[in-house]
């Protein structure tokens, strides 16, 4: 699966696909427009992945400070990306990133 492919999963289907972790899992609601369903599932995650994705819904949702937190907890500096790029590179580096690979 691609960045592109799981962003137009998001647009057809009504579930994530199978086996998505939790970051790309809340990536995923957030690009079907899903804000707060995103976000209950990101603050389920502890870890550096899970971090950058609540830093970049943060960042979406104009909160800077809160997505400058998570950002530091994630060891990324804001993205001076638009939000669109920024997600599908995200979204692209968790992918590459998963087990099985």
């Amino acid at each position: 699966m691609t960045a592109e492919e799981l962003r137009r999963s998001a647009e057809a289907d009504a579930a994530p696909p199978e086996g998505l972790s939790l970051p790309l899992r809340a990536l995923w609601w957030a690009a079907r427009g899903e804000w707060a369903r995103a976000h209950e599932v990101v603050q389920e995650g502890e870890d550096a992945d899970a971090a950058w994705a609540h830093a970049w819904l943060h960042r979406q949702e104009g909160d800077l400070s809160n997505a400058d937190y998570w950002y530091r907890r994630a060891g990324r500096a804001r993205s001076p990306a638009p939000l669109e790029e920024e997600w599908l590179a995200i979204a692209g580096a968790l992918i590459a990133a998963a087990p099985g690979r």
